[in-house]
């Protein structure tokens, strides 16, 4: 299997958030700490489906020929695989500010496709590192980023506390 990586231009922009968002939660991180690291188990949950919803996207030009923020799409034989939104965060890093891969292409190598495509960019605008958020119950996004070497560095239990009260924001980071 090939993946094929374009960084987002006027040609291929229409495929930005054009993503099936859906996937079914059966286990969650659960947090805690060990000689002063953070560190988690994983562990079931009665099955339930989840959507993570499109963000109030900024206009997708923004995103072209922009030293501070790109998108880069994945296709898998021709067809739309996947994308990632990195831009500079506030503390410096560059920041994962989304990742999705289609249904029928997770598993499959896309996502650590995109994430290479990520550090490539971000090592070359100079960024000290790239960091994420994601949430307790994205168990194959968690086991995703530390495949990919990123540390789980912090989490924050009252982020979603008003719109999803179970779930905990987890922060990861990949220091260059």
């Amino acid at each position: 299997m090939n993946v094929k990586i374009e960084q987002v231009n006027l040609q291929n922009k229409n495929h930005v958030d054009n993503f099936d968002r859906k996937f079914t939660v059966k286990e969650k991180i659960a947090l805690s700490m060990e000689d002063g690291k953070l560190t988690y188990s994983i562990v079931p949950v009665s099955p339930y489906e989840k959507e993570i919803p499109v963000d109030e996207v900024e206009d997708v030009n923004s995103f072209i020929d922009n030293d501070e923020k790109i998108i880069f799409l994945a296709f898998v034989d021709n067809q739309l695989a996947g994308q990632i939104k990195m831009i500079r965060w506030w503390n410096g890093y560059a920041y994962i500010d989304d990742l999705i891969v289609n249904p029928q292409h997770r598993g499959l190598g896309v996502g650590k496709s995109l994430i290479a495509e990520a550090v490539r960019w971000s090592k070359e605008k100079r960024f000290p590192g790239i960091m994420l958020e994601t949430q307790d119950d994205n168990v194959s996004a968690c086991k995703l980023y530390q495949s990919c070497g990123f540390i789980l560095g912090g989490f924050d239990a009252y982020t979603f506390k008003n719109i999803k009260p179970n779930e905990i924001a987890l922060f990861w980071y990949l220091v260059f």
